[in-house]
């Protein structure tokens, strides 16, 4: 029998075989396999969770963006108000106020007319008593002045007791 190379080969693959199987080599190899499909079997599953919380988390601040959006609007809706009612007020004051100096320049219009018609009045009277002492100066006489003023005295006397009876 001639021992080719072919025998060798196959000889020397037998024994290497033999000594992995013999230091379990296969198992190891299957065992570190294994131990790297559960490592990335457990790194999927952590990313999935991951992937999952970030969904959560983006689903939240998405509702509390939507939240703050409307409570802007709320609060911009109420500030609106709030100037409308204050430029109403404010305008309803300066009306107010507006007409009680209006009611108090006319109020002040007519003491002032009435103060000028009292004025005009009483120059009018000192004018006609003035003119009135000149004419009885220069056209009356002493027993002339007497008989008017006794008579005047008896038209007043008479005038009163009229008004107090």
């Amino acid at each position: 029998m001639t021992l080719d190379a072919t025998f060798w080969v196959t000889i020397s693959f037998i024994i290497f075989l033999g000594i992995l199987i013999y230091f379990k080599i296969p198992q190891k190899i299957k065992e570190t396999l294994e131990q790297n499909i559960s490592n990335i079997r457990n790194q999927i599953n952590e990313a999935e969770q991951l992937k999952e919380d970030a969904k959560n988390i983006l689903a939240e601040q998405e509702k509390k963006i939507s939240n703050s959006k409307i409570e802007v609007g709320e609060l911009i809706n109420k500030a609106t108000e709030e100037a409308e009612k204050n430029v109403i007020k404010t305008n309803e004051n300066f009306h107010k106020f507006m007409e009680n100096r209006k009611k108090s320049a006319e109020e002040r219009i007519r003491q002032l007319k009435n103060q000028a018609e009292k004025d005009i009045k009483n120059a009018a009277v000192k004018i006609a008593i003035k003119s009135v002492e000149k004419l009885l100066k220069n056209s009356l006489d002493k027993s002339k002045l007497d008989k008017i003023y006794s008579s005047s005295i008896e038209e007043t006397k008479l005038a009163l007791k009229k008004k107090s009876s």
